[in-house]
């Protein structure tokens, strides 16, 4: 496999360190170095626009929509220089990585300039419409209804862990709009305000005291007849691609931060003995070795992405990989808890920002102290829910790529 990759685009790669050693606070990188207080929150609300300034925000959109126009492996490039520096990237995940991707190739004209340049600028944030209570991993059996009245469509149902639903200016929904056609052909794909009449947000407190999950009720609520993406009924398709770009992002720079966690375990195994246990050795080793294949896989999803290949490797590759770091992941963290033992209750253990997902999360606690690590590891065990399910992320390889039966029905199911 040739790892190296070509002089134009690690000359690019020089530009964006040079740009970062400038832009970020002075320290930052270095051991030790941690913004807090209010130099913390100045950073936190003061990036976005500095990132904005400097054309990174989405910078492999095209000029015309008001991207760079970079290239796919200068859009890498990109993405490996910022995660190297732990340096934050997005604005607005749902805007930049999930909406604005599927407007660009699905929106009408209208749609990409009404709605691109506000996702660029970080003035209009975004939520996912897709989970309702029922209709989880079966997303094609969602009930929500969309109905025709004039020029306006009017929305009625609910939806489910909404993703910072209390903060978006608009929803990207998934909602039927024809409830005689079959279930996968009947969806539309709507972008809904959410500031108006008839849209009710309500958190879903969790057990560490966060809400940042939400429910949302719609009773009447509108939105514009032209704010179909894809075509009326055609919502399945429009969302399958949504779908892919989450779960096809990061290719070459996921398995960084778990290469971070796997270095802290090495660290605190040595430091306490636990080294000493063949058994423990033995699982470090299997979890350094899983995360050379995540890595070597996100090389070989980037090779293909520049060749143009869609054969069936690169299928069953797209539809394993999220099911392969996930499961994965659980068993490190339950590792974790083994190499810490007692010691990863108090709530000091791990670090206090970045390396662990439930660092930043800790901080927002409200009066349930978990540790980061234990955080993370609660955390762990959601990641082979969200984005699908492993068992779906089964049915997918099973069904679609090695052209197995399809999973039986349950008596009386459709």
């Amino acid at each position: 496999m040739e790892l190296s990759y070509p002089t134009e685009a690690e000359a690019f790669r020089q530009e964006i360190r040079i740009w970062l050693k400038e832009n970020l606070p002075t320290g930052w990188g270095e051991p030790g170095f941690e913004l807090t207080g209010e130099a913390r929150k100045k950073f936190v609300e003061e990036w976005p626009a500095t990132l904005y300034a400097g054309g990174w925000i989405c910078a492999t959109w095209p000029k015309e929509y008001g991207g760079k126009g970079l290239t796919t492996m200068q859009g890498v490039v990109l993405s490996e220089e910022f995660a190297a520096m732990k340096a934050p990237l997005r604005a607005d995940f749902f805007g930049d990585t999930l909406v604005g991707p599927t407007l660009l190739q699905w929106g009408t004209e209208e749609q990409k300039k009404e709605f691109l340049p506000k996702i660029l600028s970080g003035k209009m944030r975004w939520c996912q419409g897709f989970s309702e209570p029922n209709s989880g991993s079966d997303l094609a059996s969602v009930k929500t209804t969309a109905v025709l009245d004039g020029d306006e469509w009017v929305i009625n149902g609910q939806k489910v862990w909404t993703t910072q639903g209390h903060h978006a200016d608009y929803c990207f929904l998934l909602t039927r709009t024809d409830k005689d056609s079959p279930k996968h052909k009947g969806i539309s794909y709507l972008l809904v305000p959410m500031k108006q009449p008839g849209v009710e947000v309500r958190g879903i407190t969790q057990p560490d005291g966060t809400a940042e999950f939400c429910e949302v009720f719609f009773t009447d609520a509108r939105c514009p007849k032209d704010n179909v993406v894809g075509g009326v009924n055609n919502g399945w398709k429009v969302a399958n691609s949504t779908l892919a770009f989450e779960r096809g992002m990061s290719a070459t720079t996921g398995f960084r931060r778990f290469e971070e966690e796997y270095k802290l375990f090495v660290a605190q195994a040595k430091a306490n003995g636990k080294i000493n246990d063949a058994s423990i050795r033995q699982r470090l080793m299997q979890y350094y070795s899983k995360i050379q294949i995540l890595r070597y896989n996100g090389l070989r999803s980037l090779s293909s992405t520049l060749a143009g290949t869609k054969d069936f490797g690169v299928m069953a590759l797209g539809a394993s990989n999220k099911m392969f770091w996930s499961e994965m992941h659980q068993s490190a963290m339950e590792l974790g808890l083994d190499i810490y033992g007692a010691y990863s209750m108090l709530v000091d253990t791990g670090p206090e920002s970045g390396t662990w997902p439930g660092a930043q999360r800790d901080k927002r606690r409200a009066n349930y102290p978990a540790s980061p690590m234990m955080s993370s590891f609660f955390f762990s065990r959601s990641e082979t829910i969200w984005g699908g399910t492993s068992q779906i992320q089964r049915n997918i390889v099973g069904e679609r790529v090695l052209a197995l039966p399809k999973e039986p029905k349950p008596a009386g199911g459709e």
